[in-house]
């Protein structure tokens, strides 16, 4: 069996049903969540959008909410006045080029001020079900410690080498799988190596 087949079935094993673990009800809710999340828990962006989405839930509410008062709801968020300033800037150009609907292509996403290319694949993956792989801290780790990329590849060229292994079909729930494996597994910090798996296939593990 092929190493990666490997890995996907202990992954389907592991998670069978993975789910995104930001709360939104609307594409535009997503898009504000995942960039909340930037070096930020996803337990602590939902408790900050329980609160603002209940009076900023469109581009339109978010531009009169302002970006002030903005900062004051999302600052246990961290890097609040980037983020701030990115969402209130990706509001406006959204109204402007968009008609305040989120688009549905990585180009059309990543023209949005604020909206780098894995926020992109993200929102592509969970509001439109795109096969998309969004390479986060937790993919990046996970791949470079499994051989699937380079020690000191970037992500998009480790999101290049992920889409020639991972079957079209699988990468979605590839994203999900890895995301949810580094964060209970494979973490930064003290891996959980002697139960996993993948340790006769892991080269983090035979290096170590």
């Amino acid at each position: 069996m092929k190493k990666i087949d490997i890995v996907l079935n202990y992954l389907d094993e592991l998670y069978p049903n993975p789910k995104c673990a930001l709360n939104f009800s609307s594409d535009y809710e997503l898009l504000v969540a995942v960039m909340l999340s930037a070096q930020c828990t996803d337990k602590r962006v939902n408790i900050v959008t329980n609160e603002l989405f209940k009076i900023a839930n469109t581009p339109e509410k978010m531009l009169n909410l302002g970006e002030e008062k903005l900062k004051e709801i999302i600052h246990s968020c961290g890097f609040y006045n980037a983020k701030s300033k990115a969402i209130i800037s990706m509001s406006k150009s959204l109204i402007e080029k968009f008609n305040g609907v989120v688009p549905s292509s990585l180009e059309e996403l990543s023209s949005l001020a604020g909206v780098g290319r894995k926020t992109a694949n993200v929102v592509l993956a969970n509001a439109f079900n795109e096969q998309t792989i969004a390479v986060d801290t937790h993919v990046h780790r996970v791949s470079k410690r499994l051989g699937f990329t380079k020690n000191k590849s970037t992500p998009y060229e480790c999101e290049m080498d992920l889409l020639d292994i991972i079957p079209y079909e699988r990468r979605s729930k590839f994203h999900h799988q890895t995301i949810w494996f580094g964060r209970e597994h494979c973490k930064a910090i003290n891996p959980n190596c002697n139960d996993c798996k993948l340790k006769n296939i892991c080269k983090y593990k035979k290096e170590k």
